[in-house]
């Protein structure tokens, strides 16, 4: 199997009391060298988003807090402004990779992970979240429920 750990928005902006203890487990993981294949993704916001518009977010706007503080050496790093992940780069990086299977972690479970984890399970992906080693910026209580309610839309035996 061919797999890829995808870490998903761990940026300075949503690095808080709730998440900075899975920051350092994804670090630990990303050196573990379990996973030949790692890829970051990196939200990018800025005046004119809807996330900016609508909501009044403000987080990564700036460099600083776009910023991923772990050491992304030589993997691939691909930026969004969405919540998914899954966008055309992501996908020829799984095509030309020959990807068999996708683990998820990082940021928000409620938002990023939740999204690119719904929209690879439909596009037929094989796709697992590392409920451990994501996490909600807003606590365990949410990262929780979201966790159980992905249980119920991806299958159990897809969060690990």
């Amino acid at each position: 199997m061919n797999k890829l750990l995808l870490v998903i928005d761990v940026q300075n902006d949503f690095i808080n009391n709730n998440t900075k203890m899975t920051m350092q487990k994804i670090q630990d993981l990303i050196n573990s060298h379990e996973y030949k294949n790692i890829v970051f993704t990196k939200f990018i916001n800025n005046e004119n988003s809807i996330w900016y518009k609508k909501l009044n977010y403000k987080g990564c706007l700036t460099e600083e807090g776009r910023n991923i503080p772990i050491d992304t050496g030589k993997h691939f790093v691909i930026n969004k402004n969405i919540y998914s992940a899954l966008n055309e780069e992501l996908i020829s990086y799984i095509k030309s990779n020959k990807i068999d299977e996708i683990y998820l972690c990082g940021f928000d479970t409620d938002a990023c992970i939740y999204k690119t984890a719904l929209d690879m399970f439909e596009n037929n992906y094989n796709v697992y979240v590392l409920k451990d080693y994501c996490m909600s910026h807003k606590g365990l209580e949410l990262h929780n429920v979201m966790i159980e309610n992905l249980k119920r839309l991806i299958g159990k035996n897809k969060v690990v």
